[in-house]
């Protein structure tokens, strides 16, 4: 995987949202140029029909590429370069791609839910497993939902597949009640007195879930 790989993973691309950031299409293919470094280098980002994404920066008083940035060199100047040059594509990602690692209508309602009221995007903290991501609160950077893949044997359900899942903060007393219920879950991977689980398999109301959502937000704030 590329640096630039690591922006994007587990996202798809915008076209209507690529547009209106700058970019210009030709032929499908959709670039995007700008100045860094008070206009020393000239970043042109490229994104291919299949969402591949691809940079070029040029140092303008030599005309060749620049490529430092992307290597483990340190400095102070290459170290100011490499870090306007992934500002900026933090916020393509962020702006202009939205997430595709979770493929059901259920999590997707999660997803479109929380961003609609809450303002919040997905974070994929861990690399290597794309199938996981977090919301957590502005205010405090505390966690209210996790969305994750497992088998469902890991929830002492029976089969081997993969399912897409929701943990959420609650008070001690309601966690303990839900996960009486045969669609509630203890909080899997998490403090179990305080968190629960979902199966995004539609066992669970969205309805009710959408109040959940609303109760771990609420927690997060303190």
């Amino acid at each position: 995987m590329t640096q630039e790989d690591g922006f994007f993973q587990g996202k798809k691309v915008n076209s209507r949202k690529l547009q209106a950031y700058g970019f210009k299409e030709n032929g499908g293919v959709y670039s995007y140029d700008t100045k860094i470094m008070q206009g020393d280098f000239q970043l042109t980002v490229t994104i291919s029909k299949k969402g591949q994404v691809e940079t070029n920066l040029l140092e303008l008083a030599s005309e060749e590429e620049y490529i430092l940035h992307r290597t483990s060199a340190a400095g102070s100047f290459v170290g100011a370069v490499r870090s306007e040059y992934q500002s900026i594509l933090q916020d393509i990602a962020d702006k202009c791609f939205e997430s595709d690692s979770f493929k059901n209508e259920s999590a997707k309602e999660v997803i479109n839910y929380i961003r609609d009221t809450y303002q919040d995007e997905l974070e994929f903290l861990w690399p290597k497993t794309p199938g996981n991501a977090i919301f957590r609160r502005k205010e405090t950077k505390k966690w209210y939902a996790v969305l994750l893949t497992v088998q469902r044997n890991k929830l002492g359900l029976p089969s081997d597949e993969q399912i897409e899942i929701l943990d959420l903060r609650n008070q001690p007393e309601k966690v303990a009640a839900l996960v009486k219920e045969k669609n509630y879950f203890p909080g899997y991977h998490m403090n179990k007195k305080y968190w629960l689980t979902i199966c995004l398999d539609g066992t669970v109301p969205f309805k009710e879930i959408k109040l959940l959502i609303d109760e771990s937000y609420q927690l997060a704030l303190k």
